[in-house]
């Protein structure tokens, strides 16, 4: 279960659907629909924090919402 602040949007640039995971640093996916970028968001999560691991890099604890609109 992904726990990171996920941050969606529209690229009208990329015509393409935009996830940023700010609390893992690089870590981005998109997709062509909402559902395929937040798909794709936790596939690339998943491979950030295994990569992290087999480095011996701090894996950040999800802190959930981190801005206030």
């Amino acid at each position: 279960m992904i726990k990171y602040e996920l941050v969606i949007y529209w690229s009208e640039k990329d015509h393409s659907f935009i996830v940023e995971v700010p609390e893992l640093s690089g870590c981005m996916a998109d997709g062509e629909s909402y559902t395929e970028a937040v798909t794709n968001a936790e596939i690339v999560i998943t491979e950030w924090i295994e990569t992290a691991k087999s480095l011996g890099r701090e894996v950040p604890k999800p802190k959930g919402r981190l801005m206030f609109a």
